[in-house]
């Protein structure tokens, strides 16, 4: 039981620093895109939306398989 509570902490914990990590990164990276050339802003700004999109969605996956091991404890 305590494997779950810790397997459940683990897969929030690491998908959160990981999603919170990547998204600072392509963040950071699209303002130095359209810091080099503004008149590719629109362009970048919308890839940089759909690649965050993606990066929370397996940062969801991780509170969804949490969730799945902490029903098991019960």
């Amino acid at each position: 039981m305590d494997m779950l509570a810790l397997g459940a902490g683990l897969a929030v914990s690491i998908s959160g620093i990981g999603g919170g990590i990547g998204m600072g990164i392509a963040g950071g990276k699209a303002f130095e895109a359209i810091a080099r050339q503004p008149e590719v802003g629109g362009d970048v700004r919308t890839l940089l939306f759909i690649t965050l999109a993606f990066i929370e969605t397996l940062t969801i996956y991780g509170l969804l398989i949490a969730f799945m091991l902490v029903s098991k404890i019960q």
